[in-house]
């Protein structure tokens, strides 16, 4: 199999990944903070290593408390959203959202949990312009939550620009990592990001379910759960102070032991030799297919400011058609359809005709998984021009 769907998942991992987990579980598979005998303070040694890691990554504070474990970034997204909204409260969001943040957006404005919700729309290169969210701005703007990187598109939004004016107007500055964590350099402190959200499974080479948030001092997060944090039981109220403010119960433990590896070794290849390395497979891919009859590409017209992700369809087939070809018979993996982001495709006007195909290169791809790519849709594109 040709793996071209990183973006969902990447695979394979780093072996060290596999291994650094299995070992881990054998000997330290006990809940940490619990107690005091020695594996169970092992644990919460790997545990507390993740978090000032992670921290590290991010530049987020000199507190790696707040660096809270989750199941994803689907997980940490409500959280984080709903720990911020307000009856009286106005949103701005953008058009590139995946539906772990539509959703959320659109059952709280719904259920009278949130007043309003701005849509910002991007430009024809796939970028949403920083102005557009200070000419947004109300009375009521608490927050704004943008994605990092589009899963769609692949293109990497001006985050910079976009917390500074979020810092003037003192709105809070949510992102959703996913697609950013592991693939390109993150800096909460010079890019004013106040929320940073991150999945353990894709670029930072982590197993699934993990993931989780950094939240910057003074940020204030309510509760929407409450469970058993394993310190001070006799308190009735779920605690205060981070990590447990936004932690449930047992932790995944072999999650964070494998996101621990898996960030390590991102770290030791070093993220912009694999986004270079990417983005050199990502525009031989991208030339080798615009090029044929009858494809349509999407926001792919230049290697800057963005991940090695390209959306395109073939005329007269359905994107859903194009990706059981390219399983069936050249054995490619690919993602088809909506991918979860669903006003993406309303504002490219690929939501009637069901999306597009995705191919999404990862650190383990070769030169040689894009000439049979490159092969694999020209012959179907030739299929319908013969």
């Amino acid at each position: 199999m040709i793996y071209l769907d990183n973006s969902a998942t990447t695979f394979p991992k780093p072996d060290s990944m596999y291994e650094f987990m299995s070992g881990f579980y054998k000997k330290h598979g006990v809940n940490p903070g619990r107690t005091g005998f020695d594996a169970a303070i092992l644990t919460e040694e790997i545990v507390q290593k993740t978090r000032k890691l992670m921290t590290e990554l991010f530049n987020g504070g000199d507190d790696f408390n707040r660096l809270t474990f989750s199941y994803n970034a689907s997980d940490s997204l409500n959280l984080i959203i709903q720990g911020l909204a307000e009856p009286n409260a106005h949103v701005i969001t953008t058009m590139l959202e995946h539906n772990s943040v539509l959703r959320p957006l659109y059952c709280l404005k719904e259920e009278g949990k949130l007043q309003d919700v701005t849509y910002l729309p991007f430009d024809n290169e796939g970028y949403v312009d920083p102005e557009d969210f200070r000419r947004a701005i109300r009375p009521n703007t608490k927050f704004v939550v943008c994605t990092h990187c589009s899963n769609v598109l692949g293109t990497t939004q001006p985050l910079h620009e976009i917390g500074k004016i979020c810092k003037e107007h003192g709105l809070i500055f949510v992102v959703d990592g996913s697609q950013g964590a592991g693939a390109t350099t993150v800096d909460m402190r010079a890019d004013n990001i106040d929320v940073y959200i991150f999945t353990g499974h894709k670029s930072l080479m982590g197993p699934t379910g993990i993931g989780g948030a950094y939240v910057r001092e003074g940020v204030h997060i309510k509760h929407t759960r409450y469970a058993g944090t394993g310190v001070r039981s006799a308190y009735p109220k779920h605690l205060e102070e981070y990590p447990y403010r936004l932690e449930y119960g047992t932790l995944n433990l072999v999650g964070v032991a494998g996101l621990y590896a898996g960030v390590s070794w991102v770290l030791e290849q070093g993220i912009e030799n694999i986004h270079k390395k990417e983005m050199m497979l990502w525009e031989k891919l991208r030339r080798g297919i615009q090029n044929a009859k009858g494809v349509t590409t999407y926001c792919a017209n230049s290697t800057e400011r963005r991940n090695a992700v390209l959306s395109f369809n073939i005329n007269g087939f359905e994107a859903a058609d194009v990706g059981m070809m390219l399983d069936v018979d050249y054995e490619i993996a690919c993602r088809t359809g909506l991918q979860c982001a669903p006003k993406v495709h309303e504002h490219l006007g690929t939501l009637p005709i069901h999306g597009t195909v995705r191919l999404s290169i990862g650190a383990f791809n070769t030169e040689e998984d894009i000439d049979t790519a490159i092969r694999a849709v020209r012959e179907i594109a030739g299929m319908r021009n013969a």
